[in-house]
């Protein structure tokens, strides 16, 4: 459609002599623009969005976590690595 009115504003400048054409052209390059934009906002009306619920991809069976292991005698061990020498 954009095309067409940009055809009719060309032909309403260009043809000559100036006549009923001229007003014809006119009146296609000024109403055009507003048809373009109802034609292109009007919808069918079928569309209906329907909101899904929403599932779980993944169905894995629940797990307990394995306890902490707990020192035997009481005492909590920590070891260090020594120290690195790259030098």
């Amino acid at each position: 459609m954009m095309t067409v009115r940009v055809a009719c504003f060309i032909l309403m400048v260009t043809v000559t002599p100036y006549g009923w054409q001229t007003w014809i052209f006119a009146a296609g390059a000024a109403v055009l623009p507003y048809l373009a934009v109802v034609v292109a906002n009007v919808g069918t009306g079928e569309e209906v969005i329907v909101a899904e619920r929403p599932s779980r991809e993944i169905d894995a069976t629940p797990t307990r976590p394995a306890p902490p292991e707990e020192p035997t005698d009481g005492v909590i061990r920590i070891q260090e690595s020594p120290p690195r020498e790259d030098r």
